[in-house]
């Protein structure tokens, strides 16, 4: 008996010490110095870094098996929670008001920072191999493909905005089946809660697998990843930097009425994973963590508007979407009329606007603006083959504004519409270490 109270109390001192060095640190604390790690692993191991590849699409492929599932649930569950069919449509057109505007202002903001740097005046793309472009669908084309022929292959496929429609779709008539319906809307809130603690499982990896993914890219690439067509990468980066903390922080001030420290602080481990994955889906678990526990934003609100918010919270993707377009007439010596600037800014915004969640995937859309334009397919083909070799580092730069657009327009609806916890919001503008240890405090 006594060597086994010895025993248990000896894994109450692992465990504690486990949970002290690793589950008590916050996940950002944690990404960062594996970031560097990923880095530092690169330039020492050179190309054999590449096979550390594997860390990280383990990490990516674990958080991609949720995501669907995910959306599913939780856009199911959060449409429930609201009890009123009418209030998802008044929702959803504000929601979607609001994304739309948003996008719109970073793609005029893209424009005009490629006006200025002038990022792509003078760029050789002698040595460029053109890339098969695909072909883009139309407008009738894209509205069809919303409403999913078959539900459970839109979910094998990862179709979001299919996912999404059915989730609503279904929600509602669960709601029209008044009482009789209340024991599958309990079955419904406890696959959404179970899929939360599943992400809570896979975020705990993230760590590995961003050394992984890191230590991949500058291993096959060097430091050539971070410093090659350095004006278009500035540009992106003073743009990513203008739309968060001008547009973003005025959405939060002018709008919800709300201080943008706690917003600053709370969303850090969020903006994190979406910088280090390039991955708005990836992202998400971490976001519907921190808009209830951090922000006080209620389950309703959070569950419905951050997963619509990942097939259409497009900031930083139409920001770079009009810049890489500017970048690409400049190089190919076209002077644009005022025409083409606003065909630029518009295309970019609609692009954006249902542009799919994947890396890169706004080299493909810079295409379609040009093309509106007047570029032809080779040309077009010629500069995403000039830029994706170096697309990486900006695709974790937009990925994360895309990131902070959706928790910013979900935390201006939930406080616009009164559906927040202020007091849980405010006690995130606390300087570190005035808090309970433990409150408000997001460690997945």
């Amino acid at each position: 008996m006594a060597n086994a109270g010895y025993e248990q109390s000896g894994q109450d001192t692992s465990r504690s010490a486990l949970q002290r060095y690793w589950f008590d640190i916050p996940l950002w604390k944690r990404i960062v110095p594996a970031f560097v790690a990923g880095v530092a692993a690169g330039l020492i191991w050179g190309e054999d870094a590449v096979r550390l590849q594997l860390l990280g699409d383990i990490f990516v492929r674990l958080a991609r098996m949720l995501v669907a599932p995910l959306i599913f649930f939780t856009i199911t569950a959060g449409v429930i929670g609201m009890g009123d069919p009418k209030r998802l449509g008044s929702l959803g057109v504000r929601a979607l008001s609001l994304f739309a505007a948003s996008a719109l202002v970073a793609a005029t903001l893209g424009m005009a920072i490629g006006l200025l740097l002038q990022p792509g005046d003078g760029v050789s793309l002698v040595g460029a191999k053109p890339q098969t472009i695909a072909a883009g669908r139309t407008l009738s084309e894209q509205l069809l493909s919303i409403i999913p022929v078959n539900p459970v292959q839109a979910l094998a496929d990862g179709d979001m905005l299919a996912i999404i429609f059915f989730a609503i779709f279904f929600a509602v008539g669960v709601l029209t089946l008044g009482e009789r319906g209340q024991p599958l809307a309990n079955v419904i809130g406890l696959a959404s809660e179970a899929m939360m603690r599943l992400v809570v499982f896979v975020m705990e990896v993230a760590p590995i697998g961003v050394f992984g993914l890191m230590a991949a890219a500058v291993g096959a690439h060097g430091l050539g990843v971070f410093v090659n067509i350095s004006l278009l990468a500035l540009g992106t980066l003073l743009g990513c930097v203008l739309q968060l903390l001008i547009v973003h922080v005025g959405l939060i001030v002018l709008l919800a009425r709300l201080s943008p420290l706690p917003y600053l602080r709370g969303a850090i481990d969020a903006l994190v994973i979406a910088f280090s994955t390039s991955s708005s889906s990836a992202s998400l678990p971490v976001e519907l963590a921190i808009a209830e526990e951090k922000f006080g934003i209620h389950k309703s609100i959070a569950s419905t508007v951050l997963p619509v918010g990942v097939g259409i919270a497009r900031d930083g993707t139409a920001m770079f979407v009009a810049l890489l377009s500017m970048f690409a007439i400049q190089a190919l010596g076209i002077a644009p009329s005022l025409g083409d600037l606003m065909l630029v800014v518009a295309v970019s915004t609609l692009l954006a606007l249902g542009a799919p969640p994947v890396p890169s995937a706004a080299m493909f859309m810079m295409a379609a603006v040009l093309i509106v334009v007047g570029v032809s397919d080779v040309e077009s083909a010629l500069i995403v083959g000039f830029i994706l070799p170096f697309d990486r580092l900006l695709d974790m730069m937009r990925t994360t504004v895309n990131v902070s657009s959706n928790m910013v327009n979900a935390t201006v609806m939930a406080a616009r519409l009164g559906e927040m916890e202020r007091d849980v919001y405010a006690a995130g503008e606390q300087a570190p270490g005035v808090s309970q240890p433990g409150e408000h405090d997001l460690h997945l």
